[in-house]
């Protein structure tokens, strides 16, 4: 069962919602239509974001990105901490065992989709391959267009 979860553009509330391939797809909050203006299904995969026009999208791993930075950080912190205390062995048990947890996750959690222009995030598709992983040059030009467009939006000052 594929899945999208992304934030309305008209009421900013997060929606989540099962993905039909030809289906058009509305907020639970205010019922607005969420619809690109080229075709997003071609062949039963998805072309491009269900939300916004943009056929940029990219693969990561299906999981929360602060758990897994709180995870290294208190691996590196009980590490110091048995350093501080002469601890050898252990300090280095704990950045292996720190490291095998780490492993074993990106193993056992799945892959999902997201869109770089408006975060939405596709659970359960099929083949997903083809859209790559992350590029930072992409996101980077995102990023600089919605911090342009959001200081374009603020009232200039008063004359």
């Amino acid at each position: 069962m594929a899945t999208i979860t992304c934030l309305c553009p008209a009421c900013e509330s997060t929606v989540r919602s099962e993905l039909i391939p030809g289906e058009e797809l509305r907020c639970s909050q205010c019922s607005q239509q969420m619809a690109p203006s080229v075709p997003d299904w071609q062949d039963g995969q998805l072309n491009c974001c269900l939300v916004c026009p943009s056929d940029q999208m990219f693969i990561r791993k299906d999981f929360p990105q602060r758990l897994g930075v709180t995870i290294v950080c208190l691996g590196f912190l009980a590490s110091s901490i048995a350093w501080f205390y002469h601890q050898v062995l252990l300090s280095f048990g704990i950045l292996f065992g720190t490291a095998a947890i780490d492993v074993i996750l990106y193993i056992v959690m799945g892959n999902l989709l997201e869109c770089y222009r408006c975060h939405a995030q596709y659970r359960g598709l099929g083949d997903i391959a083809s859209h790559g992983s992350f590029n930072l040059e992409v996101h980077e030009r995102f990023r600089q267009e919605a911090a342009r467009l959001k200081q374009a939006q603020r009232p200039g000052p008063a004359n």
